[in-house]
């Protein structure tokens, strides 16, 4: 995959939908000289629950004088306020960088690691955080740092914040963009969700709330499912209740053990996470209250 040059940009913008907007951005792009390669947008507008908002994503290459950000919002100033745009402009030569949080299932970190190493994932790993030191050495053959920031059984809340404030130390200290907990088996606390909001990633079995705590897929196996799953989705102070990013299923039957139904689970989960993040550092992800638009 070729790497994308510099003038290359994806515009993502969410507003009250009304008429016009889609003429009013294109125009604009065309007027300044830059070429669209893909135009994808939503209108929410449809249905009991719906926003009344408008989305749009715009993949273009901008001439070598607005090859900025900082100019490209400048020439979307008037447009930007005329429709009460939450409007961003993503440079996509800039990797995303990453921060993984893991316990001790590692099949999500593992999967994760070597879409990126192999190119598949086109990010930066900034480092891993674990509350156990059981994945230490596969962090040092990827040669990235790892930071074991312990939570013996039963700590604190306080205890508990102190030990998010110094992963938040972490985030601000190396530009993290994105935080993905890759199975971090840890409830975080509303301070912390609100310090991450809209740049964390979550991922878990779609058993809840069926068959929660520990062996879930024991729990499903010895109620005889039919389909297992796993939910990606941001992460917010409501338990695994923030807006989904992606989901997907796998079907399987009574000649299947516990182990059997574990290990195609784990591999549901990591198929969905490593979307879910790949959807996200692509700009195609889109916050629609409680739930998300994504532009494939």
């Amino acid at each position: 995959m070729a790497a994308p040059s510099s003038h290359e940009f994806v515009l993502t913008l969410a507003c009250r939908d009304t008429t016009g907007i889609v003429y009013a951005v294109s125009g604009l792009l065309y007027q300044a000289g830059c070429n669209i390669i893909d135009s994808q947008q939503f209108g929410d507008v449809t249905g009991e629950d719906a926003t009344g908002l408008f989305f749009m994503r715009v993949h273009f290459i901008a001439p070598p004088h607005l090859a900025d950000a900082t100019q490209l919002e400048t020439l979307f100033g008037h447009v930007r306020q005329q429709y009460g745009m939450d409007l961003r402009f993503h440079p996509l030569a800039r990797r995303a960088r990453l921060l993984l949080m893991v316990s001790q299932h590692g099949h999500c970190l593992n999967d994760l690691l070597f879409r990126w190493h192999s190119g598949q994932l086109p990010v930066e790993i900034a480092g891993i955080v674990s509350n156990h030191p059981t994945f230490a050495e596969l962090a040092a053959s990827y040669k990235l740092p790892f930071h074991h920031l312990p939570l013996p059984t039963g700590s604190s809340a306080e205890v508990k914040r102190a030990q998010e404030r110094q992963v938040e130390a972490l985030i601000a200290e190396q530009q993290v963009d994105l935080v993905v907990l890759a199975r971090y088996m840890q409830i975080l606390s509303q301070d912390f969700c609100q310090t991450l909001h809209g740049r964390a990633i979550n991922i878990h079995h779609s058993f809840l709330p069926s068959f929660k705590g520990a062996k879930p897929y024991y729990q499903a196996h010895a109620r005889g499912v039919k389909l297992i799953g796993a939910t990606a989705h941001y992460v917010t102070a409501d338990l695994d209740e923030g807006p989904i990013i992606e989901q997907d299923v796998a079907r399987v039957d009574h000649a299947l053990s516990a182990e059997d139904l574990t290990a195609t689970g784990r591999d549901v989960e990591c198929v969905v996470l490593a979307r879910a993040v790949r959807w996200h550092v692509e700009h195609r992800v889109l916050m629609n209250g409680h739930k998300s638009v994504v532009f494939r």
